[in-house]
């Protein structure tokens, strides 16, 4: 099989429908799939005849346009194992990434940060010449062979290349109903950045596998114009970050026909955010949980909503649990650690080149995500924050999103987050972080009456905006190193 193949296969039976547009606010630059297997193939050829051979890694760093996706997919069709990365990265951070995989060469656009590595430089420019050469064929492998490799976001300091089969292609269709409701019919628009692995697989591969259409902004569109945008090319799926909502319910503006529901992953969905979006739109928004060793496997979906306060559901196919401390599965109500069955094909192959670290992950038959959780008696699986993030306060153990959840419900909270942070020898406070209008007397009344005593923050800290990592996650490291420095 070829992963490659597999995202294009549909498109040999309606060569001139549309793939992708690219939508500005005045035009659209419109990808047949004639046109978008076409690039794909030469582009393989291209990358090929510039001396890359099956099996070679593949830097990229490229930035938010089309020949990143025909970059990265030409790449696994010519057996070539791509490794996509933010641009934002700064030069030592992507020398170490560099210094991890080896890359045989590095495909860069102008501007972006490239590292100190003896590997050859590809211009980004080359690749609208590659479009046009003859397309080459699928390099076939099995389906546990290595097809390419992410970094985790790193919020541990520690990120790490995680490396994924071809099969990983296979685990995605679990998604289609599980999370999407996705049709051949649909035009899926995803606000995110075509370098971003969330718009690469949501908003780009999964539209394509099963034939329908992949809407993306076009580069200086503001997360306020989407709506507008989206009503205008007959968008029926939203995709993006809670963030990105968020800001899109700013301006006022009526739902369109057509619209269906909207998807939601990156981070923690509050629930005051999902009401508002179904207030506004009369559709719902549905929330995906995922990481970069399996994607996402958690989920509500149109099919069935997520009950208010939980992530959703196991996608059908997926074995998901949760573990007690003894490794054995929880009963519903009780906290432990939520995990995947290694048998779940979206799963990772491991980490490159550190077996140690990848068997650390697995406990028996399962893999440790690190998140905490706890199902339901319906099913649905309520998640708690990350094992690592988990804070304590005064020896009881809160989880950062029952806080976040509280405060957010405030108006003009904006952005919440919650982190436990060190004041003193062997002590430490919950602080809450905002970057609303809301002023803190307003958040420490919320909080008092929507929360536990031993809950409550005992700092609360206003910022321009929330740190976060290149994925969009909330960097809590990050917050606790702010209150260092302002103390």
């Amino acid at each position: 099989m070829n992963l490659a193949e597999h995202v294009l296969r549909a498109g040999l039976a309606a060569p001139d429908r549309l793939a992708m547009s690219v939508l500005g606010l005045s035009r659209a630059d419109r990808w047949s799939h004639a046109r978008l297997r076409q690039a794909v193939l030469g582009t393989a050829t291209g990358l090929l005849q510039s001396g890359l051979a099956p099996g070679d890694r593949l830097l990229m760093r490229l930035g938010n346009n089309p020949g990143f996706p025909v970059t990265y997919l030409g790449a696994i069709a010519a057996g070539i194992v791509p490794v996509p990365t933010s641009p934002m990265l700064t030069a030592p951070e992507i020398g170490k990434i560099a210094a991890a995989i080896r890359p045989a060469m590095i495909v860069a656009d102008d501007g972006i940060a490239l590292p100190d590595h003896p590997a050859p430089v590809l211009p980004a420019a080359q690749l609208a010449d590659f479009a046009a050469l003859p397309p080459a064929g699928f390099a076939q492998a099995a389906p546990d062979d290595l097809a390419y490799i992410v970094f985790t976001s790193g919020t541990s300091g520690q990120p790490r290349a995680v490396c994924h089969a071809h099969r990983a292609i296979l685990a995605r269709q679990m998604m289609f109903q599980g999370w999407y409701g996705l049709t051949a019919q649909d035009r899926l628009l995803h606000a995110g950045a075509f370098n971003w692995t969330f718009t690469l697989g949501t908003g780009l591969m999964d539209p394509w596998t099963i034939g329908a259409t992949a809407l993306i902004p076009a580069e200086g569109v503001a997360p306020e114009q989407i709506p507008l945008i989206a009503s205008r090319h007959g968008a029926t799926i939203l995709a993006a970050a809670p963030g990105v909502f968020r800001r899109m319910l700013r301006p006022e503006w009526q739902p369109w026909a057509g619209l269906r529901h909207g998807l939601s992953a990156g981070e923690r969905l509050d629930p005051g955010l999902r009401r508002d979006w179904q207030a506004r739109t009369g559709t719902d928004l549905h929330e995906a949980m995922g990481m970069s060793e399996c994607s996402t496997f958690l989920s509500g979906s149109p099919a069935r909503p997520a009950p208010e306060g939980t992530a959703g559901f196991p996608q059908p196919g997926r074995r998901i649990a949760i573990l007690d401390e003894t490794g054995a599965e929880a009963p519903p109500g009780t906290p432990g650690i939520l995990a995947v069955h290694r048998s779940d094909p979206g799963l990772f192959l491991g980490y490159l080149d550190q077996p140690e670290e990848t068997a650390a992950r697995f406990q028996g038959d399962w893999f440790l995500t690190g998140d905490l959780a706890e199902a339901t008696p319906e099913g649905a699986i309520r998640t708690l924050g990350r094992s690592d993030d988990m804070m304590n306060a005064g020896g009881f153990r809160v989880a950062p999103g029952e806080v976040e959840d509280a405060l957010s419900a405030l108006p003009d909270a904006g952005d919440v987050a919650a982190a436990e942070l060190p004041v003193g020898p062997g002590l430490s406070i919950i602080a809450a972080f905002w970057t609303g209008p809301a002023r803190p007397e307003a958040m420490r009344q919320q909080a008092e009456t929507t929360l536990a005593r031993y809950k409550q923050p005992r700092e609360y800290i206003r910022l321009p905006a929330l740190p976060r990592t290149p994925t969009g996650k909330i960097n809590r490291r990050a917050l606790r190193d702010i209150h260092r420095k302002d103390r």
